[in-house]
């Protein structure tokens, strides 16, 4: 009996200390045990999602049209069969978050090859040479904000 007095007051002057110890960040351990609570509501995998944004809030507006025309002109190229050349756009467009300038030239070789395409359909090939106007115009605009080439007027 006299065995387990002791046992008992033994656990508790140790559980005392280890809890002296911790004492100062007892506030932040209690704070971190309550954050890891199950979710409420776990998402099901069939679960339609929001649209994704195409370019991050963060960038220059210029820089977002350059993005949003890169991303349309990819999606219009693979949806007709180019998946090389909506890869190559794709890739350069990617490029421009960590370098603008490497991005935009590569963008500007990805237009050259794009204005070889020769669609046989009439519409096609006007939806075609509108959407890589655009994407051109971009660039370009960007390249002068950019003053990284001069471009007449």
């Amino acid at each position: 009996m006299l065995e387990a007095l002791v046992g008992v007051v033994v656990s508790l002057l140790v559980l005392g200390g280890i809890l002296v110890m911790i004492g100062p960040n007892l506030g932040k351990l209690t704070g971190r045990i309550n954050s890891i609570k199950r979710p409420t509501k776990v998402p099901s995998p069939f679960q339609m999602r929001g649209p994704r944004e195409s370019a991050s809030p963060g960038l220059n507006p210029k820089t977002q049209r350059v993005l949003v025309g890169a991303a349309r002109l990819a999606n219009w190229l693979r949806t007709n069969g180019q998946d090389d050349l909506a890869r190559e756009v794709r890739g350069a467009a990617a490029k421009m978050t960590g370098n603008e300038a490497a991005g935009l030239y590569a963008l500007q070789a990805a237009l050259r090859r794009v204005r070889a395409i020769q669609p046989e359909n009439r519409g096609t090939q006007e939806r075609l040479q509108a959407l890589s106007a655009e994407l051109r115009t971009a660039v370009q605009d960007r390249f002068e904000q950019l003053e990284l080439l001069p471009f007449g007027h």
